[in-house]
């Protein structure tokens, strides 16, 4: 599969809708799941181990620990989008950027889910 989309609640998915339509409009393989790092930690895990997607959009808010999570259970590609739930996003783009070394996690802009998924294709193009 192309690309697993993640967010960490039902009122992200406005925010996940937007890199909807760029998949669609480039014919990209895409499945979207909800699930909370912090509330539901085992669900995440059980979400991203049985994953075949060759690249995970994680889409979160406030400390927006998802992006960061996905990354520590996956040695696939993961793309935070930082959403502006409080302070802006500068809280959520925060968290997503400053990653400890060895969990890398690309980070687009606040609410900007359509770079991610451009992104995403991208990183799909190298497979050739």
């Amino acid at each position: 599969m192309g690309v697993l989309i993640i967010c960490g609640s039902k009122s992200d998915l406005q925010v996940v809708e937007k890199a909807e339509e760029v998949l669609k409009e480039n014919n990209v393989e895409y499945e979207v799941k909800v699930a909370s790092a912090h509330r539901e930690p085992d669900k995440v895990t059980e979400i991203v181990k049985n994953s075949d997607a060759d690249v995970f959009i994680a889409i979160a808010g406030l400390s927006a620990a998802l992006p960061g999570f996905v990354a520590s259970i996956t040695k696939k590609p993961v793309i935070g989008v930082p959403v502006s739930a409080k302070l802006g996003g500068l809280d959520s783009l925060l968290s997503i950027a400053q990653m400890p070394s060895g969990v890398p996690v690309a980070c687009v802009g606040v609410d900007n889910s359509r770079n991610a998924a451009h992104l995403a294709i991208r990183m799909l193009n190298l497979k050739g």
